[in-house]
């Protein structure tokens, strides 16, 4: 494939060498072996918060979380949430935030468990530059999304893909206007108001694109330093919310469950194979990109993915360093290749060496002592809940759209005897850290192996932080506004 790809680009190349005479061709050429060296090293990459190593040069084209749920006040829709450039800092100006022109954000859904694309929702951005002759994003306050004083707005359009197939390609949207990035009371004096106009019904449809604060929390600080607990065992708090006011992109889109179904029905029966969806986000960039005199870059080719995320936590913590860039330039039905890495975890051998925590025995994928919890989890959907019929291995963000709403909504989900919570999608405030690594420890085991008893800390794990600093709002898109660049003080 990587043979084909690398013809493909020289044919191209050589039209360029009689076709555009006056370009710096020869920069031209250079980034074209650069794509190749990338593209023989398989170093295409992406996913949450900087954790595959090729895509902290890429952050606009960098998934950080994946959210899918019943939208607790119309509950006859799912909400979905894919977030991207991680550790936006609210005063960066004067370059503030926005989606990347050159990238194609997609939120990809399987309602059949084949692990393939059945629609995908696809948004592409344009950036519109007023006055090229200031530095300023603004030239005075910001009180609509057509104010003239907004010198660098964006729009998009959407589309909904069939079966990955351009003819079946349905535009649903265009020039839709993203709000600005939040600045500050002079700049955006009423920022609500902005995002709020920026929420558009299609039908009904309803979409957003834009600024909002990350709505994952968790102890960055304490994982990654050899998976440090503050105040062990960590359901006492005590954590550091590592993301606390950064900002991230937002793609957020509110859509009737019969338009996401196999059957296009509304299942009610939570036992329905297809009452099962599952959901992953991606971004691709074309596969060449050629500098003009002028400055502006041309980009042309095959559409190479560079980002992959559906559950959280799995390619940070569960795939290793080697197999980070691959995990992200493939697809969910090549996932059996990572099998083992799910269902032999590193870890879970870190929690019994550095916590003396007894985890479930465990061992390759296939073998007696695989780790079942963690395979249904993770790759092929928990019997009853969010199985869709089909037992090939693939990663996704499964939900089933027969579970309503709950009534009082528990932030360790289906652990707890939430059902509508994680690992059966994901709602925003679901505290997907403390999940995983009670998972991980064996909490969730006894369901698969009835005659295993978790170690006592398995169910108190945790990261000792269980909410995120802002509080989400009750409707569409749910999430909650950004932190503005005045007020910043991202660390306190």
């Amino acid at each position: 494939m990587k043979i084909k790809l690398i013809i493909m680009l020289m044919s191209i190349v050589k039209k360029f060498t009689h076709l555009v005479t006056r370009e710096k061709y020869f920069i031209g050429l250079l980034l074209f072996l650069s794509l190749i060296a990338l593209l023989m090293n398989t170093s295409v990459s992406a996913s949450s918060h900087r954790e595959a190593p090729n895509i902290a040069a890429d952050p606009k084209a960098d998934a950080t979380d994946v959210y899918a749920f019943i939208s607790p006040d119309k509950p006859n829709t799912v909400t979905l949430v894919a977030n991207y450039l991680p550790f936006e800092e609210p005063a960066g100006g004067p370059n503030f935030y926005t989606f990347d022109d050159n990238v194609l954000y997609e939120i990809k859904i399987d309602n059949d468990g084949d692990a393939e694309e059945d629609i995908a929702y696809q948004f592409r951005f344009k950036t519109n530059i007023k006055n090229n002759n200031t530095f300023l994003y603004n030239t005075g306050p910001i009180t609509s999304l057509t104010d003239p004083d907004w010198n660098m707005r964006q729009t998009y359009t959407l589309a909904r893909v069939e079966d990955g197939k351009i003819s079946k390609s349905t535009v649903l949207g265009k020039d839709l206007s993203t709000p600005p990035s939040n600045i500050g009371p002079k700049s955006t004096p009423n920022y609500e108001s902005l995002q709020s106009a920026a929420i558009h019904t299609i039908g009904d449809v309803k979409v957003f694109a834009g600024q909002s604060d990350d709505p994952f929390f968790v102890d960055l600080g304490g994982v990654f330093d050899l998976l440090t607990i503050r105040t062990p065992p960590g359901n006492a708090g005590g954590g550091i919310d590592g993301l606390r006011g950064y900002s991230v992109q937002s793609l957020a889109l509110q859509i009737p469950i019969s338009q996401l179904t196999r059957n296009h029905e509304t299942p009610t029966d939570s036992k329905n194979p297809a009452a099962v969806i599952g959901v992953w986000t991606a971004a691709s960039r074309e596969s060449v990109r050629i500098l003009r005199d002028n400055g502006e870059i041309k980009n042309s080719g095959k559409w190479i993915e560079v980002s992959r995320l559906g559950a959280p936590l799995v390619n940070e913590v569960v795939i290793p360093l080697g197999k980070k860039d691959i995990w992200n330039s493939s697809e969910p039905e090549n996932d059996a290749q990572f099998a083992n890495y799910v269902a032999d975890p590193e870890v879970a051998k870190l929690l019994n060496l550095l916590y003396g925590i007894t985890v479930p025995p465990q061992g390759p994928f296939g073998s007696a002592n695989q780790r079942d919890d963690l395979i249904a989890i993770f790759l092929t959907g928990i019997p009853n809940l969010t199985n869709s019929g089909v037992t090939k291995a693939s990663e996704q963000l499964r939900l089933n759209v027969a579970i309503p709403p709950a009534g009082s909504p528990n932030r360790l989900g289906v652990l707890a005897g939430d059902n509508q919570g994680y690992p059966n999608g994901r709602r925003l405030a679901d505290d997907v850290t403390d999940i995983s690594l009670q998972a991980v420890a064996g909490a969730a085991y006894p369901l698969f192996h009835p005659s295993f008893t978790p170690d006592p800390l398995a169910a108190q794990l945790g990261d000792g932080v269980d909410t995120n600093d802002k509080v989400f709002r009750t409707s569409f898109p749910y999430l909650a506004l950004p932190t503005s660049g005045f007020d910043s003080i991202p660390h306190p």
